[in-house]
Protein backbone atom coordinates (compact mmCIF):
# COMPACT_ATOMS: atom_id res chain seq x y z
CA UNK A 1 0.00 0.00 0.00
CA UNK A 2 1.15 3.53 -0.49
CA UNK A 3 3.04 5.34 1.70
CA UNK A 4 1.36 9.22 2.58
CA UNK A 5 4.90 11.01 2.58
CA UNK A 6 5.14 13.97 4.96
CA UNK A 7 8.81 16.07 4.24
CA UNK A 8 10.48 17.69 6.77
CA UNK A 9 12.96 20.30 6.68
CA UNK A 10 15.77 20.71 8.89
CA UNK A 11 15.93 24.74 11.09
CA UNK A 12 19.59 26.33 12.14
CA UNK A 13 21.52 24.39 14.24
CA UNK A 14 21.51 21.15 11.94
CA UNK A 15 24.70 22.69 9.74
CA UNK A 16 27.97 20.85 9.33
CA UNK A 17 31.11 21.38 7.14
CA UNK A 18 30.82 19.47 4.20
CA UNK A 19 27.06 19.19 3.79
CA UNK A 20 26.04 18.82 0.33
CA UNK A 21 29.51 18.21 -1.28
CA UNK A 22 29.15 14.34 -1.83
CA UNK A 23 25.31 14.73 -3.33
CA UNK A 24 26.64 18.04 -5.71
CA UNK A 25 30.12 15.63 -6.92
CA UNK A 26 27.55 12.85 -7.98
CA UNK A 27 24.17 14.43 -8.73
CA UNK A 28 24.45 17.52 -11.75
CA UNK A 29 20.82 18.16 -10.24
CA UNK A 30 22.27 18.93 -6.74
CA UNK A 31 25.39 20.65 -8.14
CA UNK A 32 23.43 22.91 -10.25
CA UNK A 33 21.40 24.28 -7.29
CA UNK A 34 24.36 24.90 -5.52
CA UNK A 35 26.36 26.85 -8.13
CA UNK A 36 22.62 29.10 -9.01
CA UNK A 37 22.99 29.66 -4.86
CA UNK A 38 26.39 31.37 -5.58
CA UNK A 39 25.41 33.28 -8.52
CA UNK A 40 22.24 34.55 -6.89
CA UNK A 41 24.01 35.80 -3.62
CA UNK A 42 26.62 36.76 -5.57
CA UNK A 43 29.33 35.02 -3.30
CA UNK A 44 30.55 31.91 -2.87
CA UNK A 45 27.99 29.96 -0.32
CA UNK A 46 28.90 26.74 -1.41
CA UNK A 47 32.46 26.83 -0.16
CA UNK A 48 31.31 28.12 3.05
CA UNK A 49 29.06 25.00 2.92
CA UNK A 50 31.59 22.45 2.11
CA UNK A 51 34.94 23.18 4.12
CA UNK A 52 34.22 26.56 6.08
CA UNK A 53 35.55 27.34 9.02
CA UNK A 54 32.73 26.36 10.86
CA UNK A 55 32.74 30.05 12.57
CA UNK A 56 31.57 31.30 9.41
CA UNK A 57 29.17 28.68 8.80
CA UNK A 58 27.51 29.01 12.03
CA UNK A 59 26.50 32.97 11.16
CA UNK A 60 22.97 33.00 10.68
CA UNK A 61 23.77 34.58 7.50
CA UNK A 62 25.07 31.68 5.69
CA UNK A 63 24.03 28.52 7.83
CA UNK A 64 20.00 30.05 6.85
CA UNK A 65 20.75 30.25 2.92
CA UNK A 66 22.91 26.91 3.61
CA UNK A 67 20.66 25.21 4.95
CA UNK A 68 17.48 25.88 2.43
CA UNK A 69 20.09 24.92 -0.53
CA UNK A 70 21.02 21.78 1.17
CA UNK A 71 17.27 20.58 2.06
CA UNK A 72 15.98 21.38 -1.66
CA UNK A 73 19.33 19.75 -2.89
CA UNK A 74 18.58 16.37 -1.12
CA UNK A 75 14.95 16.62 -2.13
CA UNK A 76 15.89 17.16 -6.06
CA UNK A 77 17.99 14.46 -5.93
CA UNK A 78 15.58 12.33 -3.68
CA UNK A 79 12.81 13.04 -6.91
CA UNK A 80 15.60 12.05 -9.50
CA UNK A 81 15.66 8.63 -8.09
CA UNK A 82 12.15 7.94 -6.90
CA UNK A 83 10.17 9.42 -9.43
CA UNK A 84 7.90 12.59 -8.82
CA UNK A 85 6.45 11.22 -5.43
CA UNK A 86 2.99 13.07 -4.39
CA UNK A 87 3.71 14.69 -1.15
CA UNK A 88 1.28 14.81 1.50
CA UNK A 89 1.95 17.86 3.62
CA UNK A 90 5.73 19.28 4.81
CA UNK A 91 6.93 21.20 7.47
CA UNK A 92 10.05 22.86 8.86
CA UNK A 93 11.75 23.65 11.88
CA UNK A 94 12.14 27.27 11.98
CA UNK A 95 14.31 28.44 9.33
CA UNK A 96 13.32 24.85 7.74
CA UNK A 97 9.66 26.28 7.24
CA UNK A 98 10.95 28.69 4.95
CA UNK A 99 12.51 25.75 2.56
CA UNK A 100 9.39 23.70 2.82
CA UNK A 101 7.28 26.80 1.38
CA UNK A 102 10.50 26.59 -1.24
CA UNK A 103 10.13 23.08 -1.96
CA UNK A 104 5.97 23.19 -2.30
CA UNK A 105 6.55 26.09 -4.90
CA UNK A 106 5.22 28.73 -2.33
CA UNK A 107 8.01 30.84 -3.92
CA UNK A 108 10.43 29.88 -6.19
CA UNK A 109 14.06 28.92 -5.63
CA UNK A 110 15.85 32.37 -5.84
CA UNK A 111 13.00 33.91 -3.85
CA UNK A 112 13.38 32.13 -1.35
CA UNK A 113 17.10 32.21 -0.81
CA UNK A 114 17.25 35.68 -0.95
CA UNK A 115 14.38 35.99 1.49
CA UNK A 116 16.46 33.58 3.77
CA UNK A 117 19.62 35.22 3.62
CA UNK A 118 17.89 38.93 4.09
CA UNK A 119 16.08 36.87 7.69
CA UNK A 120 19.51 35.61 8.85
CA UNK A 121 21.28 38.86 7.82
CA UNK A 122 18.01 40.78 10.66
CA UNK A 123 18.36 37.87 13.25
CA UNK A 124 22.23 38.74 13.06
CA UNK A 125 21.03 42.35 13.15
CA UNK A 126 18.88 41.75 16.34
CA UNK A 127 21.58 39.38 18.23
CA UNK A 128 24.08 42.04 17.91
CA UNK A 129 22.27 44.83 19.42
CA UNK A 130 20.47 42.07 22.36
CA UNK A 131 22.17 40.10 25.01
CA UNK A 132 20.17 37.05 24.38
CA UNK A 133 20.41 33.22 25.34
CA UNK A 134 18.54 30.33 24.92
CA UNK A 135 18.08 27.05 27.13
CA UNK A 136 16.79 23.39 26.62
CA UNK A 137 14.45 22.20 29.36
CA UNK A 138 14.39 18.49 29.37
CA UNK A 139 12.25 16.11 31.76
CA UNK A 140 9.67 18.51 32.21
CA UNK A 141 6.18 19.57 32.09
CA UNK A 142 5.03 22.57 29.72
CA UNK A 143 2.68 23.83 31.81
CA UNK A 144 5.72 24.09 34.53
CA UNK A 145 8.16 25.31 32.10
CA UNK A 146 5.28 28.32 31.25
CA UNK A 147 5.72 28.90 34.58
CA UNK A 148 9.17 29.48 35.16
CA UNK A 149 9.23 31.49 31.93
CA UNK A 150 6.69 33.82 33.26
CA UNK A 151 8.34 34.03 37.00
CA UNK A 152 11.65 34.64 35.03
CA UNK A 153 10.50 37.01 32.61
CA UNK A 154 11.40 34.79 29.56
CA UNK A 155 9.50 33.63 26.05
CA UNK A 156 8.63 29.79 25.14
CA UNK A 157 10.78 30.19 22.08
CA UNK A 158 10.12 26.01 20.78
CA UNK A 159 7.94 23.12 22.00
CA UNK A 160 10.09 20.22 20.01
CA UNK A 161 8.32 17.19 21.67
CA UNK A 162 7.14 15.91 24.78
CA UNK A 163 9.31 16.96 27.74
CA UNK A 164 11.70 18.95 25.56
CA UNK A 165 10.64 22.76 25.67
CA UNK A 166 13.09 25.59 24.55
CA UNK A 167 13.22 29.27 26.38
CA UNK A 168 15.01 32.05 25.14
CA UNK A 169 15.80 35.52 26.63
CA UNK A 170 17.88 37.84 28.07
CA UNK A 171 20.86 35.99 28.69
CA UNK A 172 21.03 37.14 32.82
CA UNK A 173 17.07 35.67 33.17
CA UNK A 174 17.89 32.68 30.95
CA UNK A 175 20.54 31.84 32.85
CA UNK A 176 18.45 32.63 36.45
CA UNK A 177 16.05 30.38 35.14
CA UNK A 178 18.11 27.44 34.18
CA UNK A 179 19.19 27.77 37.86
CA UNK A 180 15.78 27.58 39.36
CA UNK A 181 14.84 25.12 36.98
CA UNK A 182 14.74 22.04 39.52
CA UNK A 183 12.49 23.38 41.71
CA UNK A 184 10.00 23.34 38.83
CA UNK A 185 10.36 19.62 38.36
CA UNK A 186 12.58 20.20 35.34
CA UNK A 187 15.07 17.68 34.86
CA UNK A 188 17.69 18.88 33.57
CA UNK A 189 18.01 22.81 31.85
CA UNK A 190 20.70 23.36 29.99
CA UNK A 191 22.16 26.43 28.34
CA UNK A 192 22.59 26.70 24.32
CA UNK A 193 25.39 26.85 22.41
CA UNK A 194 23.25 29.59 19.85
CA UNK A 195 23.68 33.19 18.40
CA UNK A 196 21.00 35.03 20.29
CA UNK A 197 17.62 34.64 21.84
CA UNK A 198 15.99 33.51 18.66
CA UNK A 199 11.86 33.10 18.74
CA UNK A 200 11.67 35.70 21.77
CA UNK A 201 10.91 39.28 22.00
CA UNK A 202 14.76 40.41 21.31
CA UNK A 203 14.09 39.79 17.53
CA UNK A 204 11.38 42.25 17.69
CA UNK A 205 13.34 44.50 15.08
CA UNK A 206 14.10 41.59 12.86
CA UNK A 207 10.11 40.84 13.23
CA UNK A 208 9.64 43.84 11.88
CA UNK A 209 11.91 44.22 9.62
CA UNK A 210 11.23 41.26 7.83
CA UNK A 211 7.63 41.71 7.81
CA UNK A 212 8.22 44.89 5.98
CA UNK A 213 10.61 42.09 2.96
CA UNK A 214 7.57 39.98 2.99
CA UNK A 215 5.11 42.37 1.20
CA UNK A 216 7.12 42.82 -1.83
CA UNK A 217 7.79 38.95 -2.12
CA UNK A 218 5.82 37.19 -4.55
CA UNK A 219 3.38 34.43 -2.93
CA UNK A 220 1.84 31.58 -4.36
CA UNK A 221 -0.83 29.08 -2.77
CA UNK A 222 1.53 25.78 -1.77
CA UNK A 223 1.92 22.43 -4.15
CA UNK A 224 0.65 20.27 -1.07
CA UNK A 225 0.33 21.33 2.61
CA UNK A 226 2.80 23.46 4.68
CA UNK A 227 2.35 23.47 8.37
CA UNK A 228 2.95 26.74 9.76
CA UNK A 229 5.39 26.58 13.18
CA UNK A 230 3.46 29.35 14.83
CA UNK A 231 -0.32 27.63 14.81
CA UNK A 232 0.64 23.85 13.80
CA UNK A 233 -1.79 24.17 11.17
CA UNK A 234 -1.87 24.43 7.29
CA UNK A 235 -1.36 27.86 5.45
CA UNK A 236 -2.95 28.59 2.54
CA UNK A 237 -3.15 32.25 1.15
CA UNK A 238 -0.42 34.93 0.68
CA UNK A 239 -1.85 36.97 3.39
CA UNK A 240 -1.69 33.90 6.08
CA UNK A 241 1.78 32.40 4.89
CA UNK A 242 3.53 36.37 5.46
CA UNK A 243 2.16 36.34 8.51
CA UNK A 244 3.24 33.19 9.88
CA UNK A 245 6.31 34.00 8.58
CA UNK A 246 6.97 36.99 10.40
CA UNK A 247 5.09 36.07 13.19
CA UNK A 248 8.00 32.90 13.54
CA UNK A 249 11.04 35.09 14.24
CA UNK A 250 9.57 36.26 17.39
CA UNK A 251 6.72 33.67 18.36
CA UNK A 252 7.03 29.87 19.45
CA UNK A 253 7.82 27.16 17.23
CA UNK A 254 4.98 24.42 17.76
CA UNK A 255 6.84 21.61 16.05
CA UNK A 256 4.99 19.22 18.09
CA UNK A 257 1.73 20.49 17.07
CA UNK A 258 3.52 20.35 13.26
CA UNK A 259 4.26 16.75 14.12
CA UNK A 260 0.78 15.46 15.37
CA UNK A 261 -0.95 17.87 12.24
CA UNK A 262 0.86 15.88 9.85
CA UNK A 263 0.06 12.32 11.81
CA UNK A 264 -3.52 13.61 11.74
CA UNK A 265 -3.60 14.26 8.41
CA UNK A 266 -2.84 10.46 7.53
CA UNK A 267 1.05 10.87 6.97
CA UNK A 268 2.90 7.41 7.61
CA UNK A 269 6.15 8.29 5.75
CA UNK A 270 8.34 10.76 7.01
CA UNK A 271 11.12 11.97 5.29
CA UNK A 272 13.82 14.14 7.29
CA UNK A 273 15.75 16.47 4.59
CA UNK A 274 18.71 18.49 6.00
CA UNK A 275 21.82 17.49 7.85
CA UNK A 276 21.96 15.17 11.23
CA UNK A 277 18.58 13.41 12.50
CA UNK A 278 17.42 15.80 14.77
CA UNK A 279 14.30 16.12 13.67
CA UNK A 280 13.43 12.21 13.36
CA UNK A 281 14.10 12.05 17.16
CA UNK A 282 11.80 14.10 17.99
CA UNK A 283 9.34 12.85 15.69
CA UNK A 284 9.81 9.43 17.78
CA UNK A 285 9.07 11.39 20.73
CA UNK A 286 6.29 12.44 19.43
CA UNK A 287 4.63 9.85 17.48
CA UNK A 288 6.16 6.78 18.83
CA UNK A 289 6.94 3.58 16.42
CA UNK A 290 6.88 5.99 13.60
CA UNK A 291 8.29 5.23 10.22
CA UNK A 292 10.99 7.82 9.49
CA UNK A 293 13.97 8.08 7.38
CA UNK A 294 16.68 10.65 7.33
CA UNK A 295 18.14 11.85 4.42
CA UNK A 296 21.48 14.10 4.10
CA UNK A 297 24.08 13.10 1.95
CA UNK A 298 24.25 10.86 -1.49
CA UNK A 299 24.03 7.24 -0.16
CA UNK A 300 21.30 8.12 2.76
CA UNK A 301 19.37 9.46 -0.34
CA UNK A 302 19.94 6.58 -1.92
CA UNK A 303 18.33 4.82 1.01
CA UNK A 304 15.64 7.14 1.54
CA UNK A 305 15.02 6.67 -2.78
CA UNK A 306 14.64 2.88 -3.03
CA UNK A 307 11.90 2.75 0.06
CA UNK A 308 9.78 5.41 -1.45
CA UNK A 309 10.28 2.80 -4.53
CA UNK A 310 9.85 -0.13 -2.47
CA UNK A 311 6.93 1.03 -0.79
CA UNK A 312 4.58 2.86 -3.26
Amino acid sequence: MAKKIALLFAGQGAQTIGMGRDLADQFPVAADLFREADEILGRNLSEIAWTGPIEELTKTSNCQPALLVHGLACLAVLRELAGNFPVGGAAGLSLGEMTAHAAAGTFDFATGLKLVQRRGELMDEACAATNGAMAAMIGSDENMVRQLAADEDVDIANINAPGQVVISGELAKVEAAVGVAKEYGIRRATLLNVGGAYHSRLMESAYKKLGAVLQHVPVQPPRFPVISNVTGEEVETPIEIRRTLQDQVTGTVRWLDCMERLAERGSDLFIELGPGGVLAALLRRTCGDVDVISASDAESVRKCAEKIVAQN
